[in-house]
This record gives C-alpha cells, structure tokens and sequence, in this order.
C-alpha cells in the first residue's frame, strides 16, 4: 500500500511519519523549495530569521511524544527570552521539519493542481507532474487550497474545507549593524502582533536578527501593498516600542503569509473511506503547529481503522 501526500508542512509530515510507522509507503509533494512551512527560516551570510512560527508550546496527545522525541534528540531547547514555556527548534526552527522531510520521500518545488480518480487508485498531476496510482490521497495543505481539489471528488468534505477562512500575516525581517534597544519580545502592541530578536534563542549566532509580525487587522488593511513598502512601514511601528532609535539596518525583507492562521476549524480531519481520500492541517484542530502535528495523526488513525474493518469484513465473507 502507498499513500500520496500533497503537503509537506508540519501536519503532511506528522502523518507520514505516522504512517511509515504501520509499515505503509508514503511520497509528499510540496509546492515550496525547501522544507519548512509554517516553521520557515530564512538564512543568510551566517545570520538566520524564523520568520514563521517563532516557537512552540509543550503539547498534547501526539505532539508531546514528538516534543520528547525532539529533545532526546537535541533539535528542540527552551527559549528563556521567550513566552512562558516557549521552546524553540535549534539551530533554527526549521530544523524540526528537515530532519523529519530526511526520511521521507519528497519531492519540492512541485505543484498539485489535479486529482485524477481511476481503477488503479489516485494519479496526481500538475506542471511537470504525473505520479502515481495511489491507494490513498491526503492533503495536507491550508483549508483553501484544499477545497477546489476535493470538490471535484466530495462535496461535503469540499463545503467543510470552504467555510473555513484563514487570517493572512504580514512579516519583516530585519538585522542591525548594533544592538536594538528593546525587550527580546514585543507582544500584541498594535499594529505588531510580536517582535522578537531570533538572535536571543538558543543555538542561534549573537547577529541582531528580528522577526516583526503584523497583527491580523494591519495585515488585511494593507495585504495587497508592495512588501517594500510593508517592510518599512512595520520598521517603522517597530522603532516605536523601542526605547531608543533604531540603528541603521543592514538587511530587511517583507514576507507574506496568505494562510497564516485559520479560523472556524473543522471538528476533525476529514476521511472518505470510500474513496481513500482525506484532508489534514491546522484548521483541522488548533490554529498551532501541535494543531497541526495532532490532525495529522489522527487522520492516520481513522485511516488504519477504516482499512482493518475492510479487511475484517473481507476476511468473513471470504469464509
């Protein structure tokens, strides 16, 4: 048995891990270039930004196990700086998803655009793409992606991945020729929803790095201006919770997350028995990284127990 994935973000990655454990083939397919997701790093001449998700919280039911994994395996520490309880990925956060994408089957920087249903099982087709079949299909990716491609096999799942809306976040990443006098965390001052120097996480070189989020009202008011503009006009909110005047910056990008967090979640994963086809991600369950890494379990288990009541059932009539 093989099972596609189209999706290899935090969620697409905890189900095939999830999966090659019961002993099942998986292959991922992820529009981006490189592992990352909502856990995204961008590095640079030595100096690194977590531009995504800036830590993660001690979780619940499969996430804590994987946290406890995570620490016996070096790769995740406290954040002292940080939020009560805070824990980071080290060297960078994006560390947690490369070490997981290593041993697995993934194919970057291909897009999915076509779910083709035939008597061999699932074919996945896009721009330089025709792979398969597959016995099952799982889409790991953001509630409005998800939709148009199920809708063409199941509408229910299709009108419960529709209703959901996801808020889009605005962030910037800036460095500095000195020190930024300010806390290593600005939270929820608006227009900014955090600033943080990822420089004070642990593993990290001693760079003044910050990451600067919009909160999700600025973000909307401004979603289609030109992320130059966007970067100096967050630059600019940030100077005000400083202390002192910002020093010159030596390095400052825009980057636009479309899906950054989901809102009116579905009650659980979503799984066609009939058709082997379900759905998974953070809008699934918590708008979280441990949202995301839960429903990607999950939907591991409705799958396997779907399969061994097939298999009871067969096994009787076959008698």
């Amino acid at each position: 048995m093989k099972v596609g994935i189209v999706g290899a973000g935090i969620s697409g990655l905890a189900c095939a891990s999830r999966l090659a454990e019961k002993g099942i083939g998986v292959a991922l397919y992820d529009k981006g270039k490189r592992p990352g997701g909502r856990l995204s790093t961008l590095q640079l001449d030595g100096r690194t930004w977590d531009f995504g998700a800036q830590f993660i919280e001690q979780g619940q039911g499969a996430f804590a196990l994987q946290i406890a994994n995570w620490r016996q395996a070096g790769v995740i520490e406290p954040w002292p700086a940080g939020p009560p309880g805070a824990l980071v990925g080290v060297p960078t956060m994006a560390r947690l998803v490369t070490e997981m994408a290593a041993h697995h089957d993934v194919r970057f920087a291909t897009q999915v655009t076509r779910l083709t249903r035939t008597g061999g099982g699932w074919q996945l087709g896009g721009p330089g793409l025709d792979d398969g079949p597959f016995d099952a299909l799982v889409l790991a990716i953001p509630a409005e992606q998800a939709a148009p491609l199920l809708s063409l096999h199941d509408l229910s799942m299709a009108r419960e991945a529709a209703a959901i809306r996801s808020r889009a976040c605005w962030t910037v990443m800036a460095a500095f020729s000195e020190r930024v006098s300010a806390p290593d965390v600005v939270a929820d001052s608006p227009p900014l929803a955090l600033a943080a120097r990822d420089s004070s996480k642990p593993g990290r070189a001693d760079s003044e790095c910050w990451v600067i989020q919009a909160d999700a009202a600025w973000t909307a008011a401004h979603l289609e201006r030109d992320a130059g503009w966007v970067a100096e006009a967050l630059l600019e909110a940030f100077a005000d919770q400083c202390a002192a005047p910002l020093p010159p910056h030596t390095f400052l990008k825009a980057h636009r997350w479309r899906f950054a967090a989901p809102h009116g979640h579905a009650a659980r994963p979503l799984w066609n028995a009939q058709l082997r086809l379900g759905a998974c991600g953070d809008w699934c369950a918590a708008p979280d990284v441990g949202g995301a890494w839960n429903a990607g379990t999950e939907l591991v288990e409705r799958m396997i127990g779907n399969w061994a009541g097939v298999e009871a059932a067969e096994a009787v009539l076959a008698k």
